[in-house]
């Protein structure tokens, strides 16, 4: 394939690996149709280091700290309007560092996988036109996501699609086509997975509970329901040691540290343990599993949980007991289990990446062709 000169930047965050392994998902999908100058940036990053470095440790302390208050500012600004001050000032960080990167470099597109929108404001500046595309990577739709000069929106699910146009944006502006994730994950299913001795509940052991907690949860299903249960930890060695000295000698119990290949995990197991972010989220659907999520934490995590439990391919557990209790009735009852096993299929979305990438590619051949017209106003293009 003959290399397209074009060149794209995609900006990414690093609040959490998902909204980074979306862009690295959108840069193989843009590489495969012969793009190969694509940048990555994470804007906070290269504009405020030190800001950017404060706000991720924040971040991640008020998961253990202040979830509620981390909860609250994202429900109070969940409905903030493009055009008001405090979103001008949200997506003001940045602009001096992009407006230097666009105009040494020039891209053909921008897209988002993290909704720092400083784009609008330097095509302003420079008073030409940059086509935009926001790939939402969450079950639940923010206004921080939603801007007027945003060319098209690319989301999770046909219900955040009807959000959008309910909002004002026109159906041709938004596609539903997933969220993009890892291709070794786009061919995993229920069918391609492996059999095994034994069911296997894959568990992301960083999901807030003690190492204490953990054991008991693992001892508790393997003595109930005959199951195997992997505990994938990270790169959170104590717990990993922990988790280790708990379950010296145990047959049923996998401890593993950081994991590459984490398809093939997903490939063998029956069921899902995990916190509630869209791209993990996203993987395990991929592959076929019933999710079970515990005490999710409120903001955008709480709301992807909630929006998987209301469409049943998903549970909520606020305790130890509850969790178990849920697990082991899908285990015990085969109806359950394949109510949720067909819930899970309704929500996937296969090849999101390859679509996105060849979808933008194709709208950049539209513009070269069509006269930009001028937006209205964000208050009338966007907000009713």
């Amino acid at each position: 394939m003959m290399n397209d000169p074009r060149k794209f930047f995609i900006l990414y965050a690093r609040f959490g690996e998902g909204h980074w392994q979306a862009a690295s998902a959108l840069q193989q999908s843009f590489a495969k149709l012969g793009i190969a100058e694509i940048k990555l940036v994470d804007l906070l990053e290269e504009s405020h280091p030190v800001l950017n470095g404060v706000s991720r440790f924040v971040y991640h302390k008020s998961y253990s700290v202040l979830p509620q208050a981390y909860g609250w500012v994202y429900q109070r600004t969940k409905t903030m309007k493009p055009d008001s001050l405090f979103a001008s000032w949200l997506h003001s960080f940045g602009v001096p560092a992009l407006l230097k990167m666009v105009e040494a470099e020039r891209p053909d597109a921008i897209i988002h996988t993290f909704p720092t929108l400083a784009c609008p404001q330097v095509m302003h500046k420079m008073r030409r036109k940059i086509p935009m595309f926001n790939v939402i990577t969450d079950f639940d739709l923010h206004l921080r996501w939603v801007h007027p000069e945003i060319d098209k929106y690319y989301v999770a699910t046909d219900d955040m699609h009807r959000q959008l146009c309910e909002l004002g944006v026109e159906q041709r502006r938004v596609a539903a086509t997933g969220i993009p994730i890892r291709p070794e994950f786009q061919a995993l299913s229920a069918a391609t997975r492996p059999p095994v001795g034994k069911p296997t509940v894959l568990f992301m052991a960083s999901v807030g509970m003690s190492p204490v907690n953990v054991a008991g949860l693992c001892r508790s299903l393997t003595a109930r329901c005959g199951v195997r249960v992997v505990l994938i930890c990270g790169r959170n060695q104590a717990l990993r040691q922990a988790l280790v000295a708990q379950f010296e000698g145990n047959p049923n119990a996998t401890v593993l540290g950081y994991v590459e290949r984490m398809q093939d995990w997903m490939a063998a197991a029956s069921c899902i343990v995990t916190k509630p972010g869209g791209l993990t989220l996203s993987e395990a659907i991929a592959a076929g599993l019933p999710i079970f999520l515990y005490r999710p934490v409120p903001g955008q995590e709480y709301n992807n949980a909630r929006y998987l439990e209301n469409k049943g391919a998903a549970v909520i557990c606020r305790s130890i007991g509850q969790l178990t209790n849920a697990i082991a009735e899908r285990f015990e009852n085969s109806r359950l289990r394949e109510q949720m096993l067909q819930a899970v299929r309704s929500l996937r979305k296969p090849n999101a990446s390859d679509t996105i990438a060849l979808d933008i590619v194709q709208q950049l051949n539209i513009m070269e062709d069509v006269p930009v017209m001028k937006r209205r106003t964000a208050c009338e293009q966007v907000i009713p």
